[in-house]
């Protein structure tokens, strides 16, 4: 995380509306500190994506949080860390938090949704060594090969399933001892939320997903290319 990225996104959160980071070496530590500086100041993770683009970059979405201790927080921070703006003076990251924010941002990226997805690449591999057996013959020796690449490739697949599940299993648990709460959003992906948030959408007119400020972060010293 360098200074011209921490001056970047103050610049641009002195709008006062959401804001994208990338991260072009899709750096989950990265965006996590950058995180937890918009924390500081006025501002809340609220989603990151795998970007379209060949560089696997990584998107992530803050929004200003409306909270009373977020302001608050923003207040005390701003009077204590006035030149913040120059990328460099600004409040130091607290362990606990910035872990809780990896944890985060690593579920919202290998959550249930990538658990699904592991699932049709082993139905899409069944599917293609039959295409494969037929296309080599459909004898025996046809049927041997397609059964072969079929069984090497759902090995792999089987493999990243037993670890994505395992990686998402310890990130769950430690954003539900954080006092983190699973939310189902209307896609039927799975989120970890502060107790009391709301996804996007699910409260009508508010636009605010943390309008709660519950947030455990409670221990925190008072469109963009990054």
């Amino acid at each position: 995380m360098s200074k011209r990225q921490v001056q970047k996104m103050l610049r641009l959160m002195a709008g006062g509306e959401p804001v994208e980071l990338t991260s072009p070496l899709a750096s989950v530590k990265k965006l996590a500190r950058l995180a937890f500086i918009a924390q500081q100041f006025g501002y809340e993770y609220v989603d990151v994506r795998q970007s379209a683009g060949r560089n696997n970059a990584l998107v992530m979405l803050i929004a200003p949080d409306p909270s009373p201790q977020a302001r608050a927080r923003a207040g005390q921070n701003w009077a204590q860390y006035p030149n913040a703006g120059d990328g460099v003076s600004v409040p130091p990251v607290i362990p606990d938090a910035f872990e809780l924010l990896k944890a985060r941002i690593n579920f919202d990226l290998t959550g249930k949704n990538a658990e699904k997805r592991m699932g049709y690449a082993a139905i899409g591999l069944t599917v293609g060594a039959v295409i494969l057996g037929l296309r080599l013959g459909a004898d025996g020796a046809a049927w041997v090969a397609a059964f072969l690449t079929w069984a090497f490739f759902m090995a792999i697949v089987g493999i990243g399933f037993a670890v994505t599940r395992k990686r998402n299993a310890k990130f769950a648990a430690r954003l539900q001892a954080a006092g983190f709460m699973p939310i189902t959003d209307q896609g039927g992906r799975v989120r970890y939320l502060p107790p009391g948030a709301q996804l996007p959408g699910q409260v009508p007119g508010q636009h605010n997903p943390f309008a709660s400020g519950a947030a455990p972060y409670g221990n925190q010293p008072p469109a963009a290319l990054v």
